[in-house]
């Protein structure tokens, strides 16, 4: 057996709760970092013959329901049939015995992940608006997901959902900050007091964007799986769709370390994308100020804390060093958008 040596993943310990757990294991564990830990720590296993991908959380600096591969689990197995793509679940370990913390092992799925501006460059115009067409049809298809159906009723508590959301951020702030920030508290302020009513609620993936999907190989108009459901809950779809939308802001390149594809002027405008959205779903999309400001407020805690995790040591792999740079321009934008609403 291997012993080479990856943060947050012991392979011995691994093979032995795969083997336990009825899956067929060829030879020895080999694993190399997908993802460092901005969320959750990501790997892809092989052995002999199969490929799967591991995902558990960070190694400290958590926030609390920022990280839950059991809730990953959950959605992805009731989704399987659904008509919106996932990589099909293979095991749940929630005994922190195990590998000190809690795991979630799924297929691999065979494709591309559109992460970085060099990622998009190698596409044609033509194949962006079909990618951008694509994405906005899964997320509408899984907004309209019957999620009692799916075995999904008790999977969130979806009356009060954007007030909690509110609140839960604010809470997630404390937990990560690394400095006073009294615009944020002022963003919270605002937030609270100009809480809508919210429509029906949906499932709601809670960090859409392109490189939480993977294409498909050879047609970038078709996704082969929608990936990183660790914020997923039944809520508000608005949260979903703003979110989406804040994400072309220029500062998630120094949240997530790089030239990230969802920034580049090549993709549609965020008020284009809430146009796509309400054409293909027939949806309205109301308080939409209010949405946008939630979602700053959202990206500007998440950035915090991957701040406060890489100040601490607790981050793997390279990139971490700017995030802490995104909160302010965060933090702004959602003022000038809760501005915007109460005008």
């Amino acid at each position: 057996m291997t012993t080479v040596h990856h943060e947050g993943l012991d392979l011995p310990a691994l093979h032995r709760f795969l083997v336990d757990s009825g899956i067929a294991v060829d030879g020895e564990l080999r694993a190399h970092l997908i993802s460092g830990g901005k969320s959750n720590l990501t790997y892809g296993i092989v052995d002999d013959t199969s490929r799967w991908v591991l995902r558990r959380p960070p190694t400290a600096g958590l926030t609390p329901s920022a990280h839950d591969v059991a809730r990953e689990y959950r959605i992805t197995s009731a989704l399987v049939d659904s008509g919106v793509p996932v990589a099909r679940p293979v095991a749940l370990c929630e005994d922190d015995a195990v590998m000190g913390a809690p795991f979630t092992v799924v297929e691999h799925v065979e494709g591309r992940v559109v992460r970085s501006r060099s990622d998009l460059d190698a596409l044609s115009d033509d194949e962006i608006d079909a990618c951008i067409g694509e994405l906005v049809r899964v997320l509408g298809g899984l907004h309209d997901v019957d999620y009692v159906a799916a075995g999904l009723g008790g999977f969130g508590r979806p009356d009060g959902y954007v007030a909690r959301q509110v609140k839960l951020w604010a809470s997630q702030w404390e937990r990560v900050r690394t400095r006073e920030l009294p615009d944020l508290e002022r963003l919270h302020a605002r937030l609270a007091e100009s809480i809508p009513e919210s429509p029906a609620p949906t499932i709601v993936h809670g960090d859409y964007r392109i490189d939480n999907t993977i294409l498909d190989p050879t047609d970038t108009g078709r996704v082969a799986a929608v990936v990183d459901w660790e914020l997923s809950t039944l809520g508000d779809p608005n949260t979903d769709l703003a979110l989406m939308c804040v994400y072309r802001n220029a500062a998630l390149d120094d949240v997530l370390g790089f030239d990230a594809a969802w920034t580049s002027p090549r993709l549609p405008s965020a008020d284009d994308l809430v146009q796509r959205y309400a054409t293909v779903t027939g949806r309205d999309v109301p308080h939409r100020d209010f949405y946008l400001a939630l979602a700053n407020f959202k990206l500007a805690v998440i950035s915090e804390g991957i701040n406060h995790r890489w100040r601490v040591g607790a981050t793997v792999g390279d990139g971490f060093d700017k995030a802490a740079e995104a909160v302010p321009v965060l933090v702004a934008a959602g003022l000038a958008a809760i501005d915007g609403a109460a005008s």
